[in-house]
């Protein structure tokens, strides 16, 4: 599992050693997030949904670094930000759990 607030102080440290604070300004990173998803969509293109679901290995291991540049620019602007990752995906969760209950039905609460 990985800790969000430790790979945080991991991620700013990395940047702080490299001077890299200047450019990692939520708009950057966004940006940056942005062309890393679309690397990670191209491996994906022209696939059928059978072999999107079983991935070569060599092709698995392409994805799984793209998949860690995504969530390296997630946590930056995170951090950049100043929002709470751990907190952020738990009430979202719940939020979606209200939205979208096991029985299939839709709720009438509107909030995202």
């Amino acid at each position: 599992m990985i800790d969000v607030s430790e790979l945080q102080q991991q991620l700013r440290e990395f940047a702080d050693l490299r001077d890299w604070e200047k450019y990692h300004s939520p708009k950057n990173l966004v940006m940056a997030m942005s062309v890393e998803m679309a690397e990670l969509m191209e491996h994906f293109e022209w696939m059928t949904e059978e072999q999107s679901l079983n991935l070569g290995e060599e092709t698995r291991q392409q994805v799984a670094l793209e998949m860690a540049d995504v969530m390296i620019y997630l946590v930056r602007m995170a951090d950049r930000c100043g929002v709470n990752l751990d907190e952020s995906v738990k009430r979202k969760l719940l939020l979606n759990a209200q939205k979208y209950p096991p029985s299939g039905g839709l709720t009438m609460n509107k909030e995202r």
